[in-house]
């Protein structure tokens, strides 16, 4: 049955335009772009359209670090992600930058209108300012101790120990990450952007299954907690658009940052001839979705559908969320080579294979997924060069050298033929429910059951028998057929695949209706190798040549920014600069300051058996444990929450700092501190003494 053809706009979220592309980030790109091939397969009109995020501090800092402009520096890294997506084929209708005239224009028109129907609030609020760099300060580019819990070394907005929020000017001995100096508060007049105002429309909205259930649950604890107002302005100095009529006021990057989306449209309808508003008016009846990552959640399914109802624009039909990449099972990591960027990955491996894996990975959930070096040699070459192109090498031969290249007038299966056409239907639906991983199960097993017709019907026993030929070109010609189907169901995922054996068969249409021909009455080229296999030396290649590439810059240092970003770890908070698809990873920490033996002397090391643990209600990092030392009973609370499960942990010996003066806490009173190490996020260890420790053993 025919489709009645879409209108249907897809976007990918902005990678932040300070450093280079990594395989964290195409998830959400290769995800995005099957998805959008796989609609233009169907005769739909999916328009396929991206940006780079361009404005903000960091970016600001980190010109200024290279002795260039920030023009200068968010034009050169364009130029970088766009041939890294080119060459991992990702299929972009249009590529543009937040900072562009269509994107100014844009977000002037929605301010203005925001504004205008009263939702935008100014007044003046105290801010953290840098004397010596001259600036208010960012959130993430002050650290200092926790005045909740006292523990050094937090951001300004959260502490990673306790799990407290805070202000930044609260922080106990804070210094600028900048310049080093001490912040002063300073006041400053303020935008806001009132979201409150939206919460009825906002409800019925994100409940109105344009959400997965894990966002519209999380949506639900923030409605219960209250819309803040958002603070959509930042002071000079700053990266951005200014506000229009507010001297020395700047559109924070979150603010324009996805309006690049409509920016980013509007180019492509200016040079196509196609009527913006059809596609972004409030009675539009085009469909629109964007992918992101689950960190930004926040920002697509509160904000921005406030912002574009308050403005007059349609909203998104859906936004679809993704989970991280982990790498053999872990964070990417820099020590171990795998934390991978794009462009060295392509100096060793054909994007292809990643492309296939990730969508043999990929649900329709926000669950994280994890690129296991091992099985990706593994699977690639036993699912694409095994069984699918296996399909092709083993045909092409017979037809081109017994009857020059020509197909059978007709197929000796036209049953198996039917089936595998009809099977179209599932695997559509699959894609359809961005189910990649079910879609590739149900072609590797088409795949095996192509294969197995072609061992069972062995030609290159019946060729020996000169009475047999047709015979065997008719089967041959079914096993193309066959591998023409599966091509036409993987182009999607495999459109370079899918073009060269376009070639190969003389068929160039691989629309999804294609499939419906038999590959007959033709002729085909010679074979020549659609995918080769994959070598576990190019791994180990890969993975030397990322830790070569990851070492430290100068501009990284002196900015206090790092090169690339994360594929996981803590989501953004509303007021965290930089609005690209995953947050930016933490380096490293530096060692500290060096103390003598006697003060080391004086913390008491402890066994600790824990006795229970606990989510503690309000707190994300927190697990309230029960430490039995041998006798009496402490109660320690651990920003381990990220790493362990409660259950998993009762009964487990552990070491702690038992003489730590108590913490009264917002959830209670710290009686010591356990001992763990680790970067943070699922990368938390506690330390557990050898076999034979008994709780309340000295530590020595």
């Amino acid at each position: 049955m025919t489709e009645i053809p879409r209108q249907i706009l897809i976007t990918s979220a902005l990678p932040y335009a300070n450093g280079p592309i990594h395989l964290g980030h195409l998830v959400e790109y290769i995800q995005t772009d099957i998805w959008a091939r796989f609609q233009r397969a169907r005769g739909h009109n999916a328009i396929y359209v991206c940006a780079d995020d361009a404005h903000g501090t960091p970016i600001m800092l980190k010109a200024r670090a290279e002795g260039i402009t920030p023009e200068e520096l968010i034009a050169r890294v364009r130029t970088e992600h766009e041939a890294d997506f080119a060459d991992f084929l990702v299929g972009f209708d249009h590529y543009h930058s937040t900072h562009s005239e269509e994107n100014r224009a844009c977000a002037t028109r929605i301010y203005t209108s925001l504004k205008a129907g009263g939702h935008i609030a100014v007044r003046t609020i105290e801010q953290a300012y840098d004397p010596e760099a001259g600036m208010f300060l960012p959130d993430r580019f002050i650290k200092g101790a926790c005045p909740k819990c006292g523990a050094a070394d937090q951001y300004g907005d959260s502490c990673e120990v306790c799990g407290a929020t805070y202000s930044p000017i609260d922080l106990v001995d804070p210094v600028s990450a900048i310049s080093g100096a001490r912040p002063v508060a300073r006041e400053s007049e303020h935008y806001f952007f009132q979201l409150a105002d939206f919460e009825p429309f906002l409800r019925e909205w994100t409940g109105s299954g344009r959400l997965q259930n894990a966002i519209r649950n999380k949506l639900n604890e923030w409605f219960e907690a209250g819309l803040a107002d958002w603070d959509i302005s930042r002071d000079a100095p700053y990266f951005g658009f200014q506000i229009p009529d507010a001297p020395g006021k700047f559109f924070y990057v979150w603010l324009d940052a996805p309006i690049g989306y409509m920016a980013s449209f509007m180019a492509h309808a200016e040079q196509h001839g196609l009527d913006f508003d059809a596609w972004w008016g409030a009675g539009s009846e085009t469909e629109m979705y964007h992918f992101i990552g689950k960190d930004i959640a926040y920002f697509h399914t509160l904000f921005w559908p406030a912002m574009l109802h308050g403005a007059g624009f349609r909203t998104p039909t859906a936004v679809f969320c993704h989970g991280f990449l982990t790498v053999n099972g872990q964070k990417m990591s820099k020590s171990r080579g795998t934390f991978i960027r794009a462009r060295d990955y392509l100096d060793h491996l054909n994007p292809e294979a990643l492309r296939y894996y990730f969508a043999a990975k990929l649900g329709s959930g926000v669950d994280d997924i994890d690129l296991s070096l091992d099985d990706f040699v593994q699977r690639v070459n036993s699912d694409l060069v095994g069984k699918l192109v296996n399909i092709a090498s083993r045909c092409a031969g017979f037809l081109t050298k017994r009857f020059e290249g020509a197909l059978a007038d007709t197929l000796p299966r036209p049953d198996l033929h039917r089936q595998f056409v009809d099977a179209g239907d599932v695997i559509a639906e699959h894609y359809e429910g961005r189910e990649y991983s079910q879609a590739v199960r149900h072609v590797m097993a088409l795949a095996d059951q192509a294969n197995q017709y072609i061992d069972e019907a062995r030609p290159w026993v019946l060729i020996k028998d000169p009475e047999r030929g047709a015979e065997v070109q008719g089967i041959c010609s079914q096993g193309l057929d066959l591998f023409r189907i599966l091509v036409i169901y993987l182009a999607p995922v495999l459109p370079r695949l899918a073009e060269r054996a376009g070639s190969f068969l003389n068929r160039a249409d691989l629309s999804w209706a294609a499939r419906e021909e038999p590959l007959t009455g033709g002729t085909i080229r010679p074979y020549e190798a659609l995918m080769t296999r994959i070598e576990p030396a190019a791994v180990e290649a890969l993975l030397e040549a990322s830790k070569a590439s990851l070492a430290p810059t100068k501009a990284a240092a002196e900015t206090g920014t790092p090169a690339a970003g994360a594929p996981g770890g803590k989501a953004p908070a509303p007021s965290a600069e930089g609005a690209g698809a995953t947050p930016t990873a933490a380096a490293l920490e530096p060692i500290a300051e060096t103390i003598d033996y006697d003060t080391f002397a004086k913390v008491d090391l402890r066994v600790a058996r824990i006795v229970t643990a606990e989510h503690v209600e309000g707190a994300d990092r927190l697990l309230r444990l029960a430490l039995d030392l041998g006798g009496e009973q402490r109660q320690v609370f651990a920003g381990i929450r990220s790493a362990y499960r409660p259950e998993d942990l009762a009964g487990r010996l552990t070491v702690m700092v038992a003489n730590l003066a108590p913490r009264k806490m917002r959830f209670g009173v710290s009686e010591g501190m356990v001992l763990a190490a680790g970067p943070g996020g699922g990368d938390i260890f506690l330390l557990t003494p050898d076999e034979g420790a008994q709780p309340g053993m000295r530590v020595k």
